[in-house]
Parts: structure tokens; sequence; C-alpha cells
């Protein structure tokens, strides 16, 4: 039944882009092969490598893409707020621009949705038997706790709050107020959706890790920016 539902549904996927020519014609691709999505959004924070200029290429032969530009390098959760504003589908699915998230999986993400049971689903790394690249035990540790201490602060039981997937009804997430311009906005995001009363649902993802060699860019000073974020958003509320 949700399958069928998909052909009447649209979702916008917001792409946020920074340096990733090397992947992105491969993740475009494949989300657009997915048969809900209405189009791709685009947004390219000031990359340097050629990563804009091949995405508009892309746009030049299918309408489908969309794409904005920011001036300067603001970070993710900037490139998310001009892509989330500018969403015209239904459905509003968060997608990097690497290849550690597999768009086959949207149909399984969208259910919960489609089926009315959820009002916002979540990716989750770490249930099911989805495979997964072995990759750093430290980065392990650090997601189990950011995801433990957001837990105590908005009384959810997520078991993987920093995932990238994250799919939520346009209306809702447009509805949202959100400010971090880094990857605190995945803190913030589950913060102010959780205060919203929203139902959340978790969805078992693969993930095929990068390496920094491989170009992964998030450190430990985006940790530390996350624990500020739970405790801005979480425990304070703001």
């Amino acid at each position: 039944m949700a399958d069928s539902t998909a052909q009447l549904k649209s979702v916008s996927v917001v792409i946020p882009l920074y340096n990733e020519r090397d992947t992105i014609d491969r993740v475009i691709e494949a989300v657009l092969n997915q048969p809900s999505v209405l189009e791709v959004v685009v947004v390219d924070d000031c990359s340097r490598d050629g990563s804009a200029e091949r995405v508009q290429e892309i746009a030049a032969c299918d309408n489908r893409v969309r794409v904005f530009r920011h001036e300067f390098n603001r970070g993710k959760g900037a490139a998310l707020r001009t892509g989330i504003r500018e969403c015209r589908g239904d459905y509003v699915l968060i997608q990097d621009a690497d290849l550690e998230y597999d768009p086959a999986e949207y149909s399984a993400l969208l259910r919960p949705l489609w089926s009315g049971k959820a009002d916002a689903v979540f990716g989750s790394r770490f249930i099911g038997s989805h495979e997964h690249r072995v990759l750093y035990f430290w980065h392990s540790v650090g997601n189990g706790l950011l995801t433990l201490l957001s837990n105590m602060a908005t009384n959810l039981n997520l078991t993987d709050m920093e995932a990238c997937y994250k799919v939520f009804p346009r209306e809702l997430i447009q509805g949202i107020h959100l400010v971090e311009d880094r990857f605190g906005f995945e803190p913030e995001v589950t913060a102010k959706i959780a205060r919203a009363g929203a139902r959340i649902y978790e969805v078992a993802i693969s993930y095929h890790g990068r390496t920094y060699a491989e170009g992964k860019k998030i450190g430990w000073r985006d940790g530390v920016s996350a624990l500020r974020c739970i405790v801005l958003y979480g425990l304070l509320k703001r």
C-alpha cells in the first residue's frame, strides 16, 4: 500500500555540498532514480574544487535539480536552512553529498510517514541488520555519548541522533526556527522536533563511512559544539 502511495507523494531531497566533486554525480543520479523524488535541492556552500560547476551542468540537463550557492562557506547547517526553505515537495529528506548513505533506502524511511504513523523519521546506523563499514572506535563512542545526552535532554530513546538521514513533512520542518550553521544542526533539529511533539520513528539504514583521507570532514570540535547544542536547545529550550 505504501509503495503505491509513493506515486502520489513528492519528496524534496536537500543536499548540502562542499568540495565533493568526486561523488556528487553519483549521489544525484542515485537520488533521482528513486520514484518518490520530486526534486533535488543542492546548496553549494562555496566549494572550491569544481563541485559547483559540475552541479550546474547537471541542473542544466535535468530540471528536477535546483542549485543554490553561498558566496562564502557557512557550514552544513546553514546550507540545510537554505535548502529547506526552497523545498516544494510534500516531504523534505536530508542527503549528504558523499556516498556514505544509500538513496535506495528512501522507501523504507518514508513508509512510516506514508502510513500516517510518524511525523518525522530518523535513520539509524545502529539498529537492524544492514551493512556497515568498520571505522573509528572513538567516533562510535562519541556518537553514542552525544545520542545519550540528547535523549536525556529530550526524553527520547533514539539510537543514532547524529545520522544524516532525517525526513520531515515540509510544513513541519519549514515551521521550525533553525539557527545552527555547522554540524550542530543534528542536535538542534532533534530537540526542536521533539519539543514540537512530533511522533518520531527510527528506521534501520546501512552506512558506508569514509576515512579522513577519503574526505570525511566532521571532527572533535564538532562534537564539542554538539554538546553545546544539546544544552542550549534540549535543556534550556532555546
